[in-house]
């Protein structure tokens, strides 16, 4: 699928997939990577997909499958944003 060979694009390690075809069009699925995941639902009625590209670490590049998957889906529009999660600075001790 385009969503696994994404996370493979990027770097990731696959762990699990699972996907939902709803009647008559339209899928909701998650690739679980070690890394984190990738899912998508999308609405093909209105030529409308969302898929969230959640990576920890540097090891996996995640533009590198949201890239993936604009290509892919042949997506004539695609729109990102970027967001930190987690702990974003580690808190230091101060020394005295």
């Amino acid at each position: 699928s385009i969503m696994v060979n994404a996370a493979l694009e990027a770097g990731a390690e696959v762990r699990e997939v699972v996907f939902h075809k709803f009647s008559p069009q339209g899928v909701s699925g998650v690739v679980v990577i070690s890394e984190s995941h990738l899912a998508i639902h999308s609405w093909p009625e209105l030529g409308y997909a969302a898929v969230d590209v959640f990576t920890c670490g540097d090891r996996v590049n995640p533009w590198d499958a949201c890239n993936y998957i604009t290509k892919h889906f042949q997506a004539q529009d695609m729109t990102a944003t970027e967001v930190d999660r987690g702990i974003i600075d580690m808190p230091r001790q101060q020394v005295v």
